[in-house]
């Protein structure tokens, strides 16, 4: 049992999967770092000095929190559009490598070479 999670775990696979990760956590926390202590002020500024992370409402006994929420959903759509950005990018990349393939046509080997050369031979012969 032990032999096949060391086989599993070991794979291409997981361990690009787990580099992922741990790179997509450091990601989140540097769009909320970004969103929290540069954004959200900028915004607060334009808005009249109002801070999102202080605006709430009591209800009874329960305190609604609606500015960390509006704060939560810019956070949200600025990963989501930093994540488009990248993959758009990485695709144009992409389409970029595949036409410069497309372009330089494979060279015939020697031993096609000479199977034309004999394809034409009989070609003219009959």
């Amino acid at each position: 049992m032990l032999n096949d999670f060391k086989k599993f775990a070991l794979k291409g696979n997981v361990v690009d999967l787990a580099v992922g990760v741990i790179i997509g956590a450091a990601f989140g926390k540097i769009v909320s770092s970004l969103v929290e202590d540069v954004i959200m002020p900028l915004i607060g500024l334009l808005l009249g000095g109002i801070s999102f992370a202080n605006l709430q409402f009591t209800l009874g006994d329960a305190v609604v929190k609606y500015g960390n929420f509006i704060q939560t959903i810019v956070d949200f759509f600025i990963v989501a559009f930093s994540i488009f950005i990248f993959i758009r990018v990485f695709n144009r990349l992409q389409r970029k490598k595949d036409k410069e393939e497309i372009a330089e046509p494979a060279k015939p080997t020697r031993e096609e070479e000479l199977l034309t050369e004999i394809r034409d031979l009989l070609k003219a012969q009959k």
